[in-house]
C-alpha cells in the first residue's frame, strides 16, 4: 500500500501529496477519516491502539482511524482499513452501510509528531458482536461498550482515550443520538463540559463546541 497520503487546505481541497510520516512530523495539514462502529445492541465499538504506534499507542479510541491514501476515496479507504486493523471484511457496500456524520478539523502535537487533520466522521451499523481477528501492529484490543457507559469512562479516566475521539463521540451523539432521539438529556453537564474542554485543547474547528 502506497503512504503517500492527501494533503489539504482549510477547506479540505486537495494540494499535494506526502509521505505519511514526514507529512506528521511537518505537521501538514492532512485528510483523515474517523468510523463509529455500532451494534444492534445499540453498543459501540472501540479499539486499543498498538502501543507501537507512532504516537497515542495504548490508548483507546473509535474502531477505524486512518488516511486515505493518494488516489483513494475515503470509503474505499475506510472499507480497506477496517479488514487491515481488525479482520472483518465489509467490502459488501449493500451489507455495510457507511454514512458521513460531518467533519472537524484539529492540530495536536505530540512528543515526536503533529496530528493537523481533516477528519471525516463517518457510522456503520453492524447485526453483530462476533470475533475479530486484529492485526497486532495496529490494534491490541477492542470492547463493545454502551454509548452512555462510554461516556461515563470518559469522564473518569479521560487520559485513556486519543485526543481526537472526544470530537468524534460528540459529533456522534449529536448528529446521530439527539436528531434521531431527542435525548441529549441523557447528556451530563460534566461529560458536555468534558468535552467542550478537550475539544478545545486540540484547536478543534468544527459543530457543536
Amino acid at each position: 500500500m502506497s503512504d503517500s497520503i492527501i494533503l489539504v487546505n482549510n477547506d479540505d481541497e486537495e494540494i499535494g501529496y506526502g509521505e505519511k510520516m514526514q507529512v506528521h512530523l511537518q505537521g501538514q495539514l492532512h485528510r483523515a477519516f474517523s468510523l463509529f462502529i455500532v451494534n444492534k445492541d445499540h453498543e459501540v465499538l472501540i479499539q486499543k491502539r498498538a502501543l507501537s504506534k507512532y504516537h497515542s499507542g495504548g490508548l483507546w479510541t473509535n474502531a477505524c482511524c486512518s488516511h486515505p491514501r493518494k488516489g483513494e476515496s475515503i470509503e474505499t479507504s475506510i472499507r480497506k482499513r477496517v479488514l487491515d486493523e481488525l479482520g472483518m471484511d465489509i467490502s459488501d457496500s449493500i451489507v455495510y452501510e457507511i454514512r458521513k456524520l460531518g467533519q472537524f478539523k484539529y492540530f495536536k502535537q505530540f512528543d515526536k509528531c503533529t496530528e493537523h487533520e481533516i477528519d471525516h466522521v463517518f457510522v456503520m451499523s453492524v447485526n453483530y458482536r462476533g470475533e475479530l481477528h486484529l492485526n497486532p501492529d495496529e490494534t491490541s484490543e477492542i470492547k463493545w461498550i454502551d454509548l452512555w457507559d462510554l461516556g461515563d469512562w470518559m469522564l473518569s479516566n479521560p487520559e485513556d482515550f486519543t485526543a481526537w475521539f472526544f470530537a468524534v463521540y460528540n459529533m456522534y451523539i449529536r448528529r446521530e443520538i439527539c436528531n434521531s432521539t431527542m435525548m441529549c438529556s441523557s447528556i451530563s453537564d460534566e461529560l458536555g463540559q468534558l468535552l467542550r474542554t478537550r475539544m478545545e485543547k486540540v484547536d478543534y474547528e468544527g459543530p457543536f463546541i
